[in-house]
């Protein structure tokens, strides 16, 4: 009995044994650890570090986004006749093609702009980043490759029968104002090429791919109520940089898109003249239209925030360890014995032992 016994719970046993996790210092959290001691002075001296580190920092960032000039003029109203008193008069003017919609505003320039300096064009209240419009496109039709399927581009993937290249309301939205520069001594030639980044231009539009019944899609109907710009057929998609940097799309509702860049120097208080065509419908829903010039620094364009958060990090950690050193000079606290701290007592005991 007994034997038979033991040799029913042997099992038993190793079954219970061989549940139990193998031991290791990993398992039972027992690894060397850094365990730093956080005493007024390391304190003070980290605060005093990040703050001289990032103090210079932002003072340099923000030196650089300031060294930027930059013009900004808000022109969707201004370009509309005084007499447009409501939404629907706005929107009724804008999509009226046989009135002509040009207007002439005035730039005056505050400091030298050294070449280049770019042109961009800032839309408000405008959604690009909507889940609806951004799926609307087709880069298999881009690109030039085999198009397996254009339902991504409904309603605007046809005219009848004829395929519309390319398709989509991204393509279909394009943004269609234009502009004409000139100062006292005669025009400002733009140059429009190099405006959008190289990766969309060689990966993205086939270099044969051209434009077809593009212009012919629904302009006037229910799904014209912001309208676009036409393209040329002759023209291959990876030529049309206008077309490329549109559809690139924003992830905010308020963006600039570069238009175009001009290659030669504006003094300071110079006055441009602006000939715009305004044909982009923004009245629609409620957005804004504006023009900048603006040129670069080795930081990019005019942004202070990086900078203004740099030196607000930086002057905070400073404004702390100060405070640090004065609560500790006015109320000294003795630290404890470090030799009373467990990890230390039990290296003290086994020393002891050896």
């Amino acid at each position: 009995m007994n034997g038979a016994s033991s040799s029913e719970d042997g099992p038993t046993n190793l079954m219970k044994e061989s549940k139990k996790p193998k031991y290791t210092k990993f398992t039972q959290q027992e690894l060397p650890a850094c365990k730093p001691l956080l005493t007024p002075g390391w304190v003070m001296a980290t605060f005093m570090v990040v703050g001289i580190i990032f103090i210079p920092i932002g003072a340099v960032t923000l030196l650089a986004s300031n060294s930027v000039v930059e013009v900004v003029h808000r022109y969707d109203m201004e370009c509309l006749p005084s007499t447009l008193a409501t939404k629907a008069d706005r929107v009724s003017y804008i999509q009226n093609s046989a009135v002509d919609h040009s207007c002439n505003v005035t730039l005056t320039i505050p400091k030298r702009m050294k070449p280049p300096v770019y042109v961009y064009y800032e839309l408000t209240n405008f959604y690009q980043n909507h889940r609806r419009y951004v799926k609307s496109r087709n880069d298999q039709q881009l690109r030039g490759d085999e198009v397996s399927s254009l339902d991504s581009c409904k309603p605007l993937d046809k005219v009848g029968n004829q395929t519309i290249v390319p398709c989509g309301l991204i393509a279909w939205s394009l943004f269609n104002d234009t502009y004409s520069f000139t100062t006292a001594s005669g025009g400002i030639l733009v140059e429009k090429t190099g405006i959008a980044w190289k990766s969309d231009v060689q990966s993205k539009f086939g270099s044969d791919v051209k434009p077809l019944f593009f212009p012919n899609n629904d302009r006037n109907g229910s799904l014209g109520v912001i309208g676009g710009a036409a393209l040329d057929p002759n023209k291959p998609l990876r030529d049309a940089e206008d077309l490329i940097v549109w559809m690139r799309t924003a992830a905010l509702p308020n963006f600039r898109k570069l238009w175009g860049r001009i290659n030669q120097q504006l003094e300071a208080n110079q006055t441009v003249t602006v000939g715009i065509s305004n044909v982009y419908n923004t009245y629609t829903f409620k957005g804004s239209k504006k023009l900048v010039l603006s040129t670069t620094s080795w930081l990019g364009g005019k942004n202070s925030f990086l900078g203004i958060a740099y030196l607000t990090v930086g002057l905070i950690c400073m404004f702390l360890a100060l405070v640090f050193f004065l609560i500790h000079l006015k109320n000294p606290r003795p630290l404890g014995d470090t030799s009373y701290l467990s990890w230390n007592r039990k290296n003290a005991s086994n020393n002891s032992r050896g």
